[in-house]
């Protein structure tokens, strides 16, 4: 922009002052930002809370004023007048307010650094002084805004609001941490930036970001637990990394666990080539190292191995394959047009009240389909000595324990945002992800400390969970801490 377009701006927005009475609200450039605190105060000691209440209302009612209704369509209708964009690029009106407001904070940080304002005397033979400003781009919510950074003769000034080597103000790291979290590669984020708010990144730096989160993951990974968990869900999922020049696909170890109030969280992510009981083994060998010494259900997917693998770890536990993804392996054995009857075959089974009736279900499951569908049949009998432990508890325990629907439905969303991305190029760029996407999906609150705090709550809670409780309570007695 040219300095005479520069001034008519200037003209425009100082006539619009003038016509609304804001003069005494405006501070004009080289005055003290804002008039003298009224509240009685002698000067000494912190302000007590009155204090600050009283004058933080007068801070609002002066920012009040300032962004009246009346004064915000006045400008709106300046800058439309004068041909100035309300939004859009670098000359638009959010954008020169946004580069108004944060040099004039610079300004007052300066201010403050040096003791005396602009053109105040007490500053002749202070040792110290103004001595001009350097240009500097930094990205914001309202796009890339160019500033002035005002600078002293002695080089002591250290701007807090735009500290110096910060490129982006604002939520700009948060934004781009948001987007990675939803599955955009590098390059999306570079596009949607310069797209939508005009910013030019580099998919280094976007790159760059996301890594801050690497000494969070390490200190997540590695964070002491509950002693006690009443249930914990594991499962796996399939990532594809490159390993050596060629893209291998691995699996992520997920492991949730279900607190004494009935709360899930998420315990940790492990890479591995393969997901086999030998590799749980070592997974859950580092969770009771971390501090978890009992539990009393541990729901899998009737992994082969895994219940030497939990006996190892907590003898006590018991390991209860999941029905759901017992009844999904043996329908794969069903004919499309006899999958109803099938299903309607096999509720009797993990509906018996005990084994005895569970056992008289599956003669029958046999006799119907033993001949068309043996495979059927194979499935629940391979099953059964993880299944029937369901069959011992109350029905309130059996609905907590029945499904690994509480880490699928994470896996799920997981494999939502891990598809867009092809490949990860090592096994730290799969867990970051992974790690962010847990972090970011609603009401799975990775350590007790997300959102859902601030309603008095630790994540996600267990629907049933206090029948669930009472019946755990006498079922295992003492085990279960009070």
């Amino acid at each position: 922009m040219s300095k005479e377009e520069l001034e008519k701006v200037q003209a425009v927005i100082a006539e619009g002052v003038a016509r609304e009475g804001l003069q005494d609200v405006i501070v004009p450039p080289g005055q003290a930002a804002g008039p003298e605190f009224s509240y009685p105060y002698n000067g000494h000691g912190p302000l007590d809370d009155e204090a600050l209440e009283y004058r933080e209302d007068e801070a609002w009612s002066r920012l009040s004023q300032l962004a009246s209704d009346a004064a915000v369509d006045r400008m709106i209708a300046d800058a439309q007048l004068s041909g100035v964009s309300l939004l859009e690029g670098p000359d638009g009106l959010l954008n020169r307010i946004t580069k108004k407001v944060i040099e004039r904070a610079l300004g007052a940080e300066m201010d403050d650094h040096l003791g005396y304002v602009r053109g105040d005397p007490a500053g002749n033979g202070s040792g110290n002084s103004r001595n001009g400003s350097y240009g500097k781009t930094v990205t914001t919510a309202a796009g890339p805004v160019r500033i002035a950074v005002p600078r002293d003769r002695n080089a002591e000034f250290e701007p807090v609001i735009v500290p110096k080597g910060t490129r982006r103000l604002g939520q700009v790291d948060d934004m781009i941490l948001s987007l990675y979290a939803r599955g955009m590669t590098t390059r999306d984020i570079q596009a949607h930036l310069a797209e939508v708010y005009g910013a030019e990144v580099s998919p280094a730096l976007v790159s760059k970001v996301t890594d801050v989160v690497a000494e969070e993951i390490t200190a997540w990974q590695t964070r002491p637990l509950d002693a006690f968990y009443a249930i914990v869900y594991i499962d796996a999922l399939v990532v594809k990394v490159r390993d050596g020049g060629t893209v291998d696909n691995k699996a992520a170890h997920l492991v949730t666990g279900v607190d004494i109030d009935g709360f899930k969280h998420v315990l940790g992510i492990w890479l591995a080539a393969s997901e086999g009981a030998k590799f749980w083994a070592s997974v859950l060998a580092e969770l009771r190292n971390r501090g978890i010494k009992d539990v009393l259900f541990v729901c899998c997917d009737g992994l082969t191995g895994i219940t030497d693998a939990v006996e190892a770890t907590w003898p006590k536990a018991i390991v209860q394959t999941c029905v759901i993804h017992l009844i999904r392996a043996s329908m794969r054995y069903v004919a499309y047009d006899q999958r109803k009857k099938a299903a309607a075959a096999m509720r009797p089974i993990y509906t018996a009240i005990n084994e005895a009736a569970a056992k008289a279900a599956l003669e029958n499951l046999r006799r119907e389909f033993g001949k068309k569908s043996p495979g059927l049949v194979a499935a629940w009998e391979r099953a059964w000595p993880q299944f029937i432990p369901f069959l011992e508890f109350d029905v309130a325990i059996r609905k907590v324990i029945y499904t690994t629907n509480a880490i699928e439905s994470i896996n799920f969303q997981l494999r939502k945002i891990t598809k867009n991305r092809g490949h990860f190029p090592d096994d730290d760029a799969a867990i970051k992800l992974l790690y962010l996407g847990i972090r970011n999906i609603t009401g799975r609150h990775i350590d007790g400390g997300g959102l859902a705090l601030a309603r008095g709550e630790r994540g996600t809670g267990t629907y049933g969970w206090k029948a669930a409780l009472n019946a755990f309570a006498v079922r295992f007695g003492d085990r279960v801490p009070i």
